[in-house]
């Protein structure tokens, strides 16, 4: 995963500065939606309180460097007692960050079971069409026949409310992904050009979970398909310490610009983690910077590299819209002693054994009704907490114990606990991260009956 990485120094005067254009992106700090930066320019300085863009050179996209990933949706419950997108709230959220500048919003078909591209596309709708851009999916995984697909390209469309998509993604693709069958043998990529052809989807890339030789072969198909952009995962654990068949983002960002190809970034937070870190890392980042977040560490480390154009953000809450917005106007690059401070926070991190779950719900719904994500969050906040035993004898162990208990039982109703799991598998093929999730759940299960028996 090390092989011709960029040189450490390189990267953090490179970054540090972002003082060059890399992967075909001008970066415009500060600017309003016009003006946008000459062909190959960088303004490193900009207005307080304006939002950061990155131009895209190929077609002069000017993209906000905040993007609204639409993942994660307020829910509310319905008359009915059912799930559903909270859509006044979604308005009042897309409302504020359009009034702030961000002009980028991904969307998926699987997205909220379903829900998220008609919540998304009814939000949008008020607003002029070419006043933003839309990032969707083709996630075409359960069933990849070429009329499917077909149907669900359309089906976007007309969910979104739109007769033409911005940034179109080939969905989760990495080693054993089944490339082929999804997009090649059935004819779908020959149609995925033909709709680019003809203006119906502006940009085509993919969207990719896996290892340096995943990646290496999506990259040898770039000389036949011209991908306009790529959809990784980037952080600064990320960037060299990806957990289970992931590669390192270090890796697969400089890939990207050695052929010039944008990247928009997705977990930039680690599904949260990296604001909801351990006691003494967050103690770490504030005592560097007190009037900064801690997650806005994580914001400017993936908006410092120049060759990203857009970070995605799946942002519920109107306070985390307020300060990724706050982060991004403008964008402040990470200095090089910064970005080494990081680098120190990321190994301080590997001490923490939490799983790496980024709560994006691609396993569920589960057969057994088993609440996967929020298991395994659960267990991250009390590893993080120092709520997390690993024997009778530790100092302490009894207030870990009740701790650990009282608040799982709060976290995760008892019909949905890890106890309900028969390891029938169906849920690891679908996890980006790689995670064996029946033996996590099982390990968490055996973790809580020793704590009920006193056994540890």
């Amino acid at each position: 995963m090390r092989k011709n990485n960029i040189d450490r120094r390189e990267f953090l005067k490179t970054a540090g500065t972002a003082a060059m254009a890399v992967g075909g992106l001008g970066i415009v700090a500060g600017c309003k939606n016009s003006g946008a930066a000459a062909s190959g320019s960088a303004v490193q300085s900009g207005v307080a309180g304006e939002m950061t863009y990155r131009t895209k050179q190929a077609n002069g996209d000017k993209v906000s460097i905040l993007g609204y990933g639409c993942m994660r949706w307020p829910m509310i419950k319905d008359e009915n007692g059912r799930e559903v997108v909270d859509q006044e709230n979604v308005d009042r959220l897309i409302d504020y960050a359009i009034e702030h500048g961000v002009n980028y919003f991904d969307t998926a078909p699987v997205y909220l079971q379903g829900q998220s591209e008609a919540a998304t596309g009814r939000s949008l709708k008020r607003y002029p069409r070419e006043s933003y851009y839309i990032a969707t999916k083709l996630s075409n995984f359960s069933n990849s026949s070429r009329e499917n697909s077909i149907e669900m390209y359309r089906k976007s469309l007309e969910n979104l409310q739109t007769e033409y998509l911005d940034y179109y993604l080939l969905h989760a693709l990495g080693d054993g992904n089944g490339f082929r069958q999804r997009f090649v043998d059935n004819g779908m990529m020959d149609f995925l050009l033909e709709e680019r052809k003809a203006g119906r989807i502006r940009n085509l890339g993919f969207s990719f979970h896996g290892t340096p030789q995943g990646f290496d072969e999506m990259m040898e198909y770039h000389d036949k398909y011209k991908w306009d952009f790529v959809q990784i995962q980037l952080n600064y654990v990320d960037w060299r310490h990806a957990s289970g068949n992931n590669a390192d983002a270090e890796y697969l960002q400089q890939e990207l610009d050695k052929r010039n190809i944008p990247s928009v970034i997705m977990e930039p937070l680690l599904g949260g983690r990296l604001s909801k870190v351990p006691q003494y890392v967050a103690d770490r980042l504030k005592e560097r910077a007190p009037q900064s977040s801690v997650a806005s560490w994580a914001f400017r480390f993936a908006g410092t590299h120049p060759g990203v154009l857009c970070v995605l953000s799946g942002m519920t809450y109107m306070e985390h819209l307020q300060d990724n917005v706050k982060t991004y106007s403008p964008l402040v690059p990470l200095t090089e002693d910064e970005l080494a401070f990081l680098d120190e926070t990321a190994e301080i991190m590997q001490k923490y054994p939490t799983i790496p779950c980024n709560d994006c719900k691609y396993c569920m719904p589960c057969p057994y009704g088993i609440d996967i994500p929020a298991i395994l969050l659960h267990y991250n906040k009390c590893v993080n907490a120092g709520e997390v035993a690993a024997s009778v004898n530790d100092e302490g162990y009894k207030k870990a114990r009740r701790a650990y208990l009282v608040s799982y039982d709060r976290a995760v109703p008892k019909l949905r606990q890890a106890s309900r799991c028969i390891g029938c598998n169906q849920c690891m093929s679908h996890c980006p991260q790689s995670i064996n999730i029946p033996r996590e759940l099982q390990k968490i299960d055996r973790y809580v009956e020793n704590l009920k028996q006193d056994k540890l």
